[in-house]
């Protein structure tokens, strides 16, 4: 397992900070090793709702865990989301005697009752799978073809890394979802799934999806949500400005990890990425992904016009805008969208993420900046 420095930190704080954190994120992206480095270094109790003898022990959950103190910790607390009402009244008790670290699969759109329940009380920690901060320079490119979900990224092989990336999604679809109560058939998920990875980096399209579906659109936009739900689909939202342009108002959609949108493209090496036509958008996603891992997702978007000027991601941050391009070349330069962008969304900064090795300006305000560079980023930008 790799170090997490600034996801550990980011979990201490929030644990400091409230008397309920949810950590969140996909199935094995490792939140279960994180809440178990700091159960094993401080002590407390330990829940997993995956365990009959655990949800049993929490039958009656305002008996069973009023009177513990220190970390309490329940994993995958979706499988049992009246949890979430009997801890309301313990986070409200005046002398705190015990914190709670909650682990979930599925967003707070999805478990029913978190909103609503704890309101307040709640502190949020995402985490995705390894990303650029974790990992050396000279492996980002395995990064990109495996993904980083850790069981795929240290896999022994490429192959092994495949074979553990279906079984993934076999599961997910087979099990993981009707445990929410999601009762979408498997086989009809999976379709859908795949069609989004052809989808990758595309504006969304409801209607061509539904009709590929023999579906609603209404249909194919909740199966999205589903996907998003989970952490295994991007919405991204469309930037919206009163400039008079026709804008661009349908969000993106990404597969979320690079090593999932391959296992769904039939991409089992590098070689048959580096040849496979989504190259560029598998690429864009992934830069993309690893950028929101670091400086994180919140006030983010893309923008573009029906002229074609089209900026990837759009990022505000302390009362000033950043942009992002994404082009997978050693020596990007720059370009008409990026002036355009400039100028119509009064950028303070912008950025042209590419996979080389030299980082230099383009423009007075704009940077060439490899991606593994790109902590430089989120450093400038106050995340």
């Amino acid at each position: 397992m790799l170090d997490r420095p600034k996801a550990m930190a980011q979990l201490e704080t929030a644990l400091d900070e409230n008397p309920v954190t949810a950590l969140l994120g996909p199935r094995q992206c490792g939140k279960t090793t994180l809440a178990r480095m700091i159960a094993d270094r401080d002590g407390g109790h330990w829940f997993d709702m995956e365990s009959a003898e655990d949800r049993a022990a929490l039958a009656q959950p305002e008996l069973a865990l009023k009177k513990l103190t220190g970390l309490v910790v329940i994993d995958e607390i979706q499988r049992q989301p009246e949890l979430f009402a009997a801890l309301r009244p313990l986070a409200d008790r005046r002398n705190q005697t015990a914190r709670f670290l909650i682990l979930g699969s599925a967003s707070p759109h999805i478990i029913k009752g978190v909103s609503e329940s704890l309101a307040g009380r709640i502190g949020f920690v995402d985490l995705t799978g390894f990303h650029t901060g974790e990992v050396g320079a000279s492996e980002l490119d395995e990064l990109w073809l495996r993904g980083g979900f850790p069981r795929s990224f240290l896999a022994s092989s490429d192959s092994a890394s495949w074979r553990w990336r279906a079984d993934f999604v076999r599961t997910f679809l087979e099990r993981d979802l009707p445990q929410l109560g999601i009762r979408t058939p498997a086989e009809t998920l999976r379709r859908f799934w795949t069609m989004i990875g052809h989808f990758h980096g595309q504006v969304w399209n409801a209607a061509e999806l539904a009709r590929a579906l023999s579906a609603s659109e209404g249909t194919a936009r909740s199966y999205l949500d589903i996907l998003c739900g989970t952490y295994v689909a991007r919405r991204l939202t469309p930037w919206h400005t009163n400039l008079g342009k026709r804008e661009l108002k349908a969000p993106k959609v990404y597969v979320r990890d690079s090593g999932l949108l391959h296992s769904l493209l039939g991409i089992k090496n590098q070689k048959e990425l580096l040849s496979h036509p989504k190259l560029g958008a598998s690429w864009e996603g992934y830069a993309l992904e690893q950028i929101l891992a670091l400086c994180g997702s919140h006030d983010t978007y893309y923008w573009a016009t029906h002229n074609g000027a089209e900026l990837d991601l759009l990022l505000f941050r302390g009362g000033k805008s950043y942009g992002v391009e994404f082009k997978l070349n050693d020596g990007p330069r720059m370009t008409k969208s990026l002036h355009i962008a400039l100028a119509d969304l009064k950028l303070d900064r912008a950025w042209i993420v590419h996979p080389g090795e030299k980082r230099y300006p383009v423009h007075e305000q704009v940077e060439a900046l490899p991606l593994h560079q790109i902590n430089t980023l989120c450093e400038e930008i106050g995340d």
